[in-house]
């Protein structure tokens, strides 16, 4: 299973498509493909990806 996998199914929550997302593991964020909308990915301990 890779990280890409976690993003199966999800929705965006700006836009609301099912699996628009994608990662961006270089820049640590999650994209949408349809409406733009980032979010950066922070792990249990604070540190980005």
């Amino acid at each position: 299973m890779t990280l890409a996998h976690f993003l199966e199914g999800l929705r965006c929550a700006s836009c609301g498509t099912p699996n628009a997302l994608w990662l961006d593991l270089t820049r640590a964020l999650v994209e949408c493909r349809e409406c733009g909308q980032t979010a950066l990915n922070v792990t249990d301990e604070g540190r980005s990806l």
